[in-house]
């Protein structure tokens, strides 16, 4: 069993930045993508950002030059360091992994609890 725990979130003000975390805990072989998520209310659960294995990032385009994702395999940790926000950017923030627990097992998918980033004045 895998679990992520993700965490950071807060009230923040336009403009500001905030730094979320995530850490991955269990029977773990590897990880292959760790991706951050974003669901805002009333609306569909979206990406964010993709790291791989190899540290090879991708971003939507409407975080692009705001946020930085990175991770530490060997903490199998991952994080979202946000900046520049403005009210779009409220939502809750959703942690995501794709994880094998040996190398003979297909990878699954786990997701965290969710940690909410309010940002307004």
């Amino acid at each position: 069993q895998v679990q992520l725990v993700d965490s950071g979130g807060g009230l923040v003000q336009p403009g500001g930045s905030l730094r979320l975390s995530c850490a991955a805990s269990g029977n773990i072989f590897n990880i292959a993508n760790m991706d951050w998520y974003r669901q805002a209310p009333g609306k569909e659960r979206e990406l964010v950002a993709r790291i791989n294995s190899a540290g090879s990032t991708t971003y939507t385009d409407f975080v692009k030059g705001r946020f930085t994702i990175s991770r530490d395999n060997g903490r199998n940790a991952v994080w979202l360091q946000m900046n520049s926000l403005t009210a779009e950017d409220t939502a809750v923030y959703y942690c995501h992994a794709s994880v094998r627990s040996s190398r003979f097992d297909s990878y699954f998918e786990v997701w965290g609890q969710g940690t909410l980033v309010t940002v307004s004045s």
